[in-house]
């Protein structure tokens, strides 16, 4: 009888946290990277125009990224209303390539968690930027972020936070009932091996009405077809922090 070949399986090695981020910057394999601006933010500064809220941008408008990766939104706001920024990233390889881009441009950025106390000055943001990034905190430093973010901002200053959105979306309902995180309404990512906490729609506008006025909600589609998953669904969030708070 003949013997069988004595074969090895290959073991992948899972990356977390700031590792995978690192990874993903050198060499983006899971992620689709962009140096393009959000589209979405773009569409939120043609809201704030028509809103003739014009003090939220220009050189004396600070704008701080919690989450800003290599930088694209803050250079954006740079070079669309001359707005200097502050950047943060736990990636030290997005922070490496935000700098380098943002090469003689008055914006600031840190390798750090978002996690923990902003070093920014009280009332000292025009613009806060959220974008797919508090989701990874736990419901602890959510809440500490959140009251971070109201901290910072100048009174009527604007907070624009977008996220994933549980209601409807079947990747998310297979992944917490696969693969649960310890906090309800959170799963462990089968990539990077970390939670991440999904809202929903009223979950999100009680959180942030604590705080924050919220003036304009935008969900994506469902994006489910005969039953099964396409994209991830999102949530995109325009609030203010009240003048007289």
């Amino acid at each position: 009888m003949a013997r069988k070949p004595n074969f090895t399986r290959k073991k992948t090695r899972k990356q977390h946290g700031e590792t995978f981020w690192d990874a993903e910057y050198k060499n983006p394999t899971h992620l689709k990277l962009s140096v393009n601006p959000s589209e979405d933010l773009e569409k939120f500064t043609r809201w704030v125009i028509r809103r003739k809220r014009e003090d939220v941008f220009g050189p004396k408008a600070s704008a701080l990224d919690v989450g800003c990766g290599n930088g694209r939104n803050l250079i954006f706001l740079n070079n669309e209303f001359g707005n200097p920024g502050v950047g943060y990233d736990i990636s030290k390889a997005a922070i490496a390539q935000a700098a380098l881009a943002s090469r003689k441009k008055p914006i600031k950025y840190t390798a750090r968690s978002i996690a923990g106390k902003l070093d920014v000055e009280d009332n000292s943001q025009a613009l806060v930027l959220d974008m797919m990034s508090s989701h990874f905190l736990n419901k602890d430093e959510r809440l500490f972020l959140r009251d971070e973010i109201f901290r910072t901002l100048e009174p009527g200053g604007l907070l624009f936070m977008k996220t994933f959105l549980k209601d409807g979306d079947l990747h998310t309902k297979r992944l917490i009932e696969e693969r649960p995180g310890k906090e309800e309404g959170s799963y462990i990512h089968p990539v990077m091996g970390v939670a991440e906490y999904v809202y929903s729609e009223e979950e999100l506008i009680d959180f942030l009405s604590e705080k924050f006025i919220v003036h304009k909600i935008y969900r994506s589609h469902k994006h489910a077809f005969r039953g099964q998953a396409r994209k991830r669904r999102t949530i995109t969030i325009y609030a203010e922090k009240d003048r007289f708070k």
